[in-house]
Order: C-alpha cells, then sequence, then structure tokens
C-alpha cells in the first residue's frame, strides 16, 4: 500500500476513478455505451473526444516543460490554425473536394509549425526568457487570427472537413484516434530512443548538457516547434467539430489547461524528468471534470470555483510533502526503543583509597 501511495499515478488514477464514480452515482447509465449506425456512443466516447484538443495541446507542453521552458501562446496558434483552414475553404470554389481540405490542412499546419519555431527562435538563440517570449504570440496570434478572419466568425459547410470533428473510423471518434495515435508516437519516440534523456537532460542543467555534447539549443527550438505543430492540429480538431473559426474564443484557457494536465501528471514545472502517461491522465481528469459539471448538475456560476477545487485537491496530493505525511501515516506510529544508559567508570572502594 506504501508504494502503491508513492506512485506518481496514484493520485491522478484515483482523481479520475473518483469523478467517474460521481458521475454514476448522479446518472446511472453514464458508463453505458451504445452502438449506433456501426459507432460508439455515449458518455465515455464523449469525453475521449473532449480530450483529443487537450491532450494534444498538453503533450508539446510537456515537452517544453521538460526543457524548463513553458508556452503560453498555444492557444492563439490554436485561433491561428482554425482561422486559416476555414478562411481557405470558405474562399474556395469548392468547399467539398477533398483536394480543398487537404490544402488548408496543410497550410494551418505549416504555419503553426512556423510559429513554433519563431518562440524556438527567441528562446533557445535570442535567450529570451520563455513566458515572456511566448507571451509576445499570445498577444499577437489572436491579432493574426483577427486579422485572416477579417473580425468575423467564419463558418463553413463541408463534409470532408468536418469528419475531424465529429467523424467516426472503426467506431470510435476520428479526433481520439488522431489525438491517441500522435500522442502513441511521441510517447514511443521519446521513450525507446536517447530523445527523452537528451531532453530531460537538457531540463535539468542546460550548461552542463551543452558542455557535454548535447545540443540543448536544438533541443529546445525543436519543442517549441512540435508545441506549435501540436496545437495548429488541435485547432483543426476545434474548428471541425463546430465548423466555425472564431479568432476571440477558439482555444481560449487551453494553455492554462494543458499546464493544468502537466502539473497533474506528475511532471514538474522547474523541468527535467517529465511523465507522458500522466499528462494523459491529467487530461482525460479535466475532460472529465468539464463534463461532471454538466452531469451532476453544478451552477455555471460556481462551475470555475469546482474545478479549481478539483484541482487544487489532486495537485496537494501530488506534492512530496503530502506524499510523505501520506506514506507515514500508512506506516503508523513508529515504536522507538531506549538505548540503555552507558555505565558509569567504576569508582574506587573508599578504603582502598585510605590504603593508598
Amino acid at each position: 500500500m506504501r508504494n502503491l501511495l508513492r506512485h506518481h499515478l496514484f493520485w491522478p488514477v484515483a482523481a479520475l476513478v473518483a469523478l467517474l464514480v460521481a458521475n454514476t452515482v448522479a446518472s446511472p447509465s453514464f458508463l453505458a455505451i451504445t452502438v449506433r449506425d456501426g459507432h460508439l456512443f455515449g458518455a465515455p466516447i464523449d469525453i475521449l473526444r473532449m480530450t483529443a484538443p487537450l491532450l494534444l495541446v498538453a503533450l508539446g507542453m510537456t515537452l517544453v516543460i521538460a526543457t524548463r521552458g513553458i508556452d503560453l501562446s498555444v492557444g492563439a496558434v490554436v485561433a491561428v490554425s482554425g482561422a486559416v483552414a476555414l478562411s481557405y475553404i470558405a474562399s474556395s470554389s469548392d468547399p467539398e473536394s477533398p483536394v480543398t481540405v487537404l490544402t488548408a490542412i496543410a497550410l494551418a499546419l505549416v504555419l503553426c509549425l512556423l510559429l513554433g519555431v519563431w518562440n524556438g527562435f527567441l528562446v533557445s538563440v535570442l535567450g529570451i526568457q520563455p513566458i515572456i517570449a511566448t507571451l509576445i504570440l499570445m498577444t499577437a496570434g489572436r491579432g493574426v487570427a483577427m486579422l485572416i478572419t477579417g473580425g468575423m466568425i467564419t463558418t463553413v459547410n463541408s463534409a470532408p472537413f468536418k469528419v475531424l470533428g465529429s467523424g467516426f473510423w472503426l467506431g470510435l471518434p476520428v479526433a481520439a484516434v488522431i489525438a491517441f495515435g500522435v500522442f502513441a508516437v511521441v510517447a514511443f519516440v521519446v521513450r525507446r530512443t536517447a530523445l527523452g534523456m537528451l531532453l530531460e537532460a537538457t531540463g535539468i542543467n542546460p550548461a552542463a548538457s551543452r558542455l557535454s555534447g548535447v545540443r540543448s539549443k536544438t533541443l529546445t527550438w525543436t519543442v517549441y516547434a512540435a508545441a506549435g505543430l501540436f496545437a495548429g492540429l488541435a485547432g483543426l480538431l476545434i474548428s471541425a467539430d463546430t465548423m466555425a473559426a472564431d479568432a476571440n474564443n477558439a482555444g481560449l484557457f487551453i494553455e492554462l489547461d494543458a499546464i493544468l494536465a502537466v502539473v497533474i501528471g506528475g511532471t514538474a514545472l522547474s523541468g527535467g524528468k517529465f511523465n507522458l502517461s500522466g499528462t494523459l491522465v491529467g487530461a482525460l481528469v479535466i475532460a472529465t471534470l468539464e463534463r461532471t459539471v454538466t452531469v451532476v448538475g453544478i451552477s455555471p456560476l460556481v462551475t470555475p470555483l469546482f474545478m479549481a477545487l478539483v484541482v487544487i485537491a489532486v495537485t496537494l496530493l501530488q506534492s512530496p510533502r503530502m506524499r510523505a505525511r501520506l506514506a507515514a501515516a500508512t506506516r503508523g506510529p513508529a515504536t522507538t526503543t531506549t538505548p540503555p544508559e552507558p555505565q558509569s567508570a567504576a569508582r574506587p572502594d573508599s578504603t582502598e583509597v585510605k590504603a593508598r
């Protein structure tokens, strides 16, 4: 039991199970999954679809945080991605053409990749602090999205593009298949190659890793580019789900949810060791929490407070001090034994002293 409490995934998984139990108590059919038209339907499937964009953004955020950085611009990149894709499709003569949709997707992803490269350039080459460097694009990115859409909410009607957000493949949501597929590829690359170790070395001590031959600047540049690419893909999923590009609200505060997912998963913001499996659980916790608010019937006025309380509880349980106290509580009161008092040196007998 003590080893189980010390595991980094214990409390995130416990929080996820508790949320599922609360939803099941409020709605007994919550975990029910049915098959309609060859597709899976139910609340768990909806949670997987809701998790997909957040998981992609949190995946890039995990890699950035592993190098002792932060990316506050991912929400703006999400908005730019949707604005580029939908504006291109809306201006096309044939929005239903798969070629048009693929071209729009490619343009959006390339632009988001370049935005990530820009962040990496500011951080790794110019040496600007990550929070300042990404704050620039966080502010300017919304303006770029507004410029692309002309300050209007762009809507389109394109069945091939809509598949990304609400389509199914092999009975599962396409968005979930894409997000979890990308997660599996990244997890394989960073854990089955030396890339993960190099990222951790860069995050623990960038100067020492650079002196030992690790190209820390290149790695930092790469993770910011990957974060931009993943955020662009998340933006495509979000815009395809609503079939609208809203520069003001698309991806709003998703960077905060991504950071929370990373922290809930056990990755320290100080950099170094990171935990992709924990990020996955953290994203599921946040998505389930948003669903819980609807099922339990919590008022929208207190929804942020409810979510904050859950997140605070999980993060407190993840802290090393709290883990140590819980582990000590499971051991029970320690039994102490008093050591025997040292024997003092024998005094000479008084008669012997007199004889002397």
